[in-house]
């Protein structure tokens, strides 16, 4: 492949066809003039139908090379492109496909259960605007949108955008919706290529991109397609496992990946003999975010990768701070300092401040390169900004070198007799006890203090829950937390609620624990 072609994927597989652009979950290699004739096939379809730029297209899809040539087809004619995560049921499907004010939706085969249970709370969506990959009772076959269609590119192509819903941990998930800019479609891609070029990624360079985590998530989303728009190749993956990554890594020589710690944590569990068996010597850039990664954990994976290990902190909204190894080798637990042309702040919700180094407060984060709203609820996109800043209600400090920490999402704080404690350090001292597979940390009622600690601890694979396991989990903690940090009493659960990018869904274990209360601190 040629490195004077500009970038942009359209316009980098216009030059180039016949280069491998994805490797499916199955292991099917696809070229990307392949990739490209589906999406402007797509692209016809949805102008068949009347869709034009602005609207929104939703989808319930796992990551296949269809959902990367609808995410391609929808972008290139100024749609919005709204990817709904697989794990939720019918009427959180629904709500977000109501909410979006999607004018198609794709569903999926695999998930057709709560598809059809979606089916019967959508509104506003003529019924052959519905289509499916796989049998979906209601839904079109996805094949009679592109049937007959020109594998050519569609005329006045123009840039759209994802549309992505937060995760919802408290209350309703929103839609982060940005304006649209009337630009061409690789232009604009082009652009946001930049953001990996703060990881030292650079564009062609042989680099291979591997796909773990669900493609419905902003993040990974992003740098798959910033993989593609710089002429990687992207290798995708649909149930991740430890031995299936590193296979993949192996055999595919991948340079580049977008992680969460708990794929570190559940890859270091491997027994030695089985990781030594995979060649993860091509690795480059390996970079974690989504959740804290507990310092020996990292340490671990440094020790294992080396600098391929790198770290970031954003959100949907925007971002952020990045950190290499050999940086957090001197600033252990750090998420690194601002990216180049971004600001990161502190701020004392009490009085209104901005605070100086090594205060602790509400971390706030210049916006990214567009504006963006909560659709549909100025309220929260107000309630969320300051000065050009936005949070996303963490809690930390930057030091006197600019280094951020933080310290835990302010909504999860335990106040225990007026004394501040941060789940998110008692989750990583329990996370490096060998017979703990993972754990959540929160604070539940008690009548003198306030609020007490509780563990809710998944046990390690082989490992009997039950009273002997919580005695020695308290006995581990006696030299490593302070007595008031230690949890009072621990609960054990078959598996923590998470999402397949590693966010856990700490309502679910704390909600039960303050019912009948009007207030949960």
């Amino acid at each position: 492949m040629s490195d004077d072609v500009q970038l942009g994927f359209w316009r980098i597989a216009t030059a180039n066809p016949d280069w491998v652009a994805v490797v499916d979950p199955s292991g099917d290699e696809h070229t990307a003039g392949e990739l490209l004739a589906a999406a402007n096939q797509v692209s016809h379809g949805l102008r068949a139908l009347g869709v034009s730029a602005g609207d929104t297209v939703a989808c319930v899809l796992p990551n296949s090379f269809e959902f990367l040539a609808l995410y391609f087809g929808a972008l290139q004619i100024g749609c919005y492109f709204t990817p709904i995560n697989h794990h939720l049921v019918g009427t959180e499907i629904a709500y977000i496909v109501n909410d979006s004010d999607a004018n198609v939706f794709v569903g999926s085969g695999e998930h057709a259960d709560e598809v059809v249970k979606a089916l019967a709370e959508i509104e506003g969506i003529d019924a052959d605007h519905l289509f499916s990959i796989g049998d979906v009772p209601g839904m079109r076959p996805l094949a009679e949108l592109t049937a007959g269609q020109p594998e050519t590119a569609p005329e006045g192509r123009t840039a759209g955008a994802p549309m992505h819903y937060t995760s919802g941990t408290t209350g309703k998930p929103k839609g982060v919706k940005r304006p649209l800019v009337d630009i061409d479609p690789d232009d604009l891609a082009a652009l946001y290529t930049g953001y990996q070029s703060m990881f030292g990624i650079e564009p062609f360079d042989d680099n291979v991109h591997i796909t773990g985590s669900p493609l419905y998530h902003t993040a990974v989303l992003l740098w798959t397609a910033n993989s593609l728009h710089m002429g990687h190749k992207v290798v995708l993956m649909d149930r991740w496992t430890p031995q299936g990554m590193l296979e993949r890594i192996d055999a595919h020589r991948v340079t580049t990946s977008h992680m969460v710690p708990t794929q570190f944590h559940r890859m270091l569990a491997l027994p030695e003999e089985v990781r030594a068996g995979f060649d993860c010597s091509s690795t480059r850039c390996m970079v974690h975010a989504a959740a804290p990664c507990p310092p020996e954990i990292k340490r671990q994976m440094i020790d294992w990768w080396g600098d391929a290990i790198m770290e970031y902190y954003a959100a949907t909204e925007g971002g952020g701070t990045i950190i290499t190894a050999s940086e957090w080798l001197t600033k252990p637990g750090s998420v690194g300092k601002a990216w180049e042309g971004f600001e990161v702040r502190v701020h004392d919700d009490e009085t209104g401040e901005w605070l100086g180094p090594n205060v602790e407060g509400t971390v706030y984060m210049s916006l990214a390169m567009a504006d963006f709203e909560y659709k549909g609820d100025k309220a929260k996109t107000n309630d969320n900004r300051k000065d050009g800043f936005f949070t996303v209600g963490d809690w930390g400090l930057i030091d006197d070198d600019g280094y951020l920490f933080l310290k835990d999402r302010k909504s999860d704080m335990i106040i225990s007799g007026g004394v501040n404690i941060y789940p998110a350090e008692i989750e990583s001292v329990l996370l490096t006890m060998p017979k703990v597979g993972d754990v959540a940390v929160f604070g539940i009622p008690h009548e003198d203090w306030g609020e007490e600690i509780k563990a809710v601890v998944q046990p390690a694979e082989g490992v009997e829950a039950g009273p002997e396991l919580a005695d020695e989990i308290m006995a581990f903690c006696t030299d490593k937390l302070a007595k008031y940090k230690r949890p009072k009493s621990i609960d054990f659960v078959p598996e923590l609620p998470r999402d397949p990018n590693g966010k856990l869904y700490k309502r679910k274990l704390r909600d039960p624990y303050w019912e009948g209360r009007d207030a949960r601190i």
